[in-house]
């Protein structure tokens, strides 16, 4: 099967050089930096200091420095928060308007530029610049994360969510052995507790569905919220104690999937 490539203009890049840009991103953020590679790319979060997520970021190793590719229409405000943060370190943070763009279903270009997604396997590569002939939309792209149950920015908005209701524990999002980052405090006490009451997991249903912000119940209970879509299928914010019967939303009936990538987060929840 041929691979799809999409740009992906929703997304941009910050440039980090300079001797102390390691160290620097290091104490900020939930991924580990100092082993990064270059030609690696890693998933992370810039977090609040209460543990809330703010920017999702995948960081990609450079052989002097590192990208940081993320929102973008958020890129300005993460440049300036980055600044605020820098202090004396010796670190440059420039937007970077090289072309982002994702490839799937195939087999990256050989011709560099692709790194392989660090999430799940079956999201396939990200391009920073690289070439190859445009097949789909970004459209298409989100369709296939949401096919996978793969949450995005669009389901846990900003300084809204913790990180691992959104999965990053899942998703390599979360070096929990890297030392201190900016809300490691609530992150660590979540995963240590060990009892996750919250994720954002796939539904399905007929037709157009519930609408983003509609409540989901499991009968007259409080199940959770429907979050981004498209026509019968959608993220959802769920209590994981609440999913194993039938649930509506607006009406409509919704059905919960369980990822396999999921499947030991979810076991206890199937008793």
């Amino acid at each position: 099967m041929s691979a799809h490539h999409a740009l992906l203009p929703g997304r941009a890049l910050i440039a980090l050089s300079g001797e102390d840009w390691r160290s620097f991103l290091q104490g900020l953020i939930t991924q580990d930096v100092e082993t990064l590679a270059p030609g690696e790319a890693r998933f992370a979060a810039l977090l609040t200091p209460q543990g809330k997520l703010m920017y999702d970021l995948f960081m990609v190793g450079r052989p002097d420095g590192a990208w940081l590719e993320v929102e973008a229409d958020r890129r300005e405000a993460l440049i300036q928060r980055l600044a605020m943060y820098r202090l004396r370190a010796k670190v440059q943070i420039a937007a970077d308007d090289a072309p982002v763009s994702a490839l799937w279903g195939g087999e990256a270009p050989s011709d560099g530029g692709w790194v392989a997604d660090p999430r799940l396997p079956a999201l396939g590569h990200r391009g920073y610049g690289a070439a190859a002939p445009v097949t789909a939309e970004e459209a298409d792209y989100d369709a296939h994360r949401l096919d996978l149950g793969v949450p995005g920015p669009a389901d846990w908005g900003f300084e809204e969510t913790y990180p691992i209701e959104a999965n990053f524990d899942l998703l390599g999002g979360i070096d929990f052995k890297k030392g201190c980052f900016i809300g490691q405090e609530t992150t660590s006490r979540m995963k240590r507790r060990g009892q996750i009451k919250t994720r954002m997991l796939p539904i399905s249903f007929e037709g157009e569905g519930p609408a983003p912000g509609a409540e989901i119940l499991a009968g007259t209970l409080r199940a959770g919220e429907v979050l981004s879509g498209r026509d019968g299928r959608a993220m959802a914010s769920l209590r994981l104690d609440r999913i194993a019967g039938d649930l509506t939303a607006d009406g409509w009936e919704v059905r919960v999937e369980r990822p396999d990538w999921m499947a030991q987060a979810l076991a206890p929840s199937q008793d």
